[in-house]
């Protein structure tokens, strides 16, 4: 493992600034990026300095999901247990730091990286966003993600795009409640969301984000068990491997007509 961090730290206007920085694999959930990012945000909330967190990327892509390559060199039901509790542990982490989470992206957002940014309490994507839900062409569904994803999107654009896997634009995205707002510069349009949110004092912060995250948290914990299972059972299958081959080969999988 490579002694470079996966995803960087810095400290800007009274805010932490997380930047996921594993360009070479698209900043797929890696167990180093994973990790990093776990520690980030944990440093961000224990420091009273730091009044919020921005989550933001190098490179084209904010996050392409699971790191499939790092799954298929692992015993991939093993593997899949450890990475379902990590988007647990990650998701829960997100929405439970007592202080504001902003998303940062202009790049490409697939699978697990669109639950981390469902996690997140305001985003604000730019025009070279696209998002993706692809889990059905490999045969797997976004079990874990839709713990976030579900309470932000509409019914009908979830329904859409768990299913068919289309990409769609920053503007759809906002229109499906996926992102706050979609901007022409998006690092102009969070530093504005910023400065509004340093006039609100921690506790108060705080407290209001707990208010409008209660109903989602609870829902989490009566599902996250049942989803983490479903999710598991699933890796390892013949569909699953023929749909991550098929990937990396570059091939459509033997079920796509």
């Amino acid at each position: 493992m490579s002694d470079t961090p996966a995803v960087t730290y810095a400290a800007r206007d009274g805010f932490a600034v997380l930047t996921l920085d594993s360009p070479h694999n698209r900043n797929a959930l890696s167990a180093s990026l994973v990790q990093d990012l776990l520690a980030g945000l944990r440093r961000a909330g224990a420091d009273e300095q730091v009044r919020g967190v921005v989550l933001t990327h190098t490179g084209n892509t904010f996050c392409a999901g699971a790191d499939l390559k790092e799954a298929l060199d692992a015993d991939p039901a093993a593997a899949a247990d450890i990475r379902t509790q990590w988007m647990v542990s990650l998701l829960r982490t997100i929405l439970e730091l007592p202080k504001p989470v902003v998303a940062q992206v202009n790049g490409n957002v697939r699978a697990g990286g669109m639950g981390i940014l469902a996690a997140c309490d305001l985003a604000v994507a730019g025009p070279d966003s696209s998002f993706a839900l692809t889990e059905a062409r490999i045969g797997l569904a976004p079990f874990i993600i839709s713990l976030t994803l579900l309470p932000r999107m509409s019914a009908r654009s979830a329904a859409r795009y768990f299913q068919t896997g289309e990409t769609f634009d920053a503007a759809e995205a906002e229109r499906t409640g996926l992102i706050t707002v979609s901007a022409e510069d998006p690092a102009a349009e969070v530093s504005r969301l910023a400065g509004q949110l340093r006039l609100g004092s921690p506790q108060g912060l705080a407290e209001s984000k707990r208010l409008v995250n209660a109903a989602l948290l609870a829902q989490f914990d009566r599902a996250a068990d049942d989803l983490a299972k479903r999710s598991g059972s699933f890796f390892g299958t013949p569909q699953v491997i023929e749909g991550m081959t098929a990937f990396f080969q570059r091939r459509p999988p033997s079920w796509a007509q």
